[in-house]
């Protein structure tokens, strides 16, 4: 049996890096939208999940984060089954978590052009530090 010595130099040692893919890998092409026959009407979407996961861009080891999308729909809605699958392809992402957010952010804009949106991206607790991601938009 390894005494706690051997461990710690052991430790200190590991620098095993993991794969990860580059913000490129991300599917923002994977998102589709449907018409809204609401248009007009005081609505609001709202979209979580607890499965949300990236990596970190200097480790390799994952983040793991709950997602929470909140819109106003203008003439389309975010289809559902693509949301996820575009989330899907975070999973082995290096990316920083303030960047994942308003990526997110970003590709959904263009997919459904929404009067508003909100996402939040709220990590699990990493090192004993809490992370949660706030991006904000508004139709000008």
């Amino acid at each position: 049996m390894p005494s706690i010595k051997d461990l710690q130099n052991k430790y200190e040692t590991l620098d095993e890096k993991l794969a990860m893919e580059h913000e490129d890998a991300v599917k923002a092409e994977l998102l589709m939208a449907f018409n809204y026959e609401y248009s007009g009407s005081d609505t609001s979407v709202s979209i979580d999940t607890s499965e949300f996961t990236a990596v970190c861009p200097w480790t390799g080891l994952p983040d793991f984060g709950s997602i929470y999308i909140k819109y106003v729909p203008d003439k389309l809605c975010i289809e559902l089954k693509s949301l996820k699958y575009y989330l899907m392809t975070y999973t082995k992402v290096g990316i920083v978590q303030e960047h994942a957010a308003n990526k997110i952010l970003e590709d959904l804009i263009r997919c459904c052009n929404p009067i508003s949106m909100t996402v939040d991206l709220d990590y699990k607790v990493r090192g004993g530090i809490h992370t949660s991601i706030t991006c904000n938009y508004k139709k000008p």
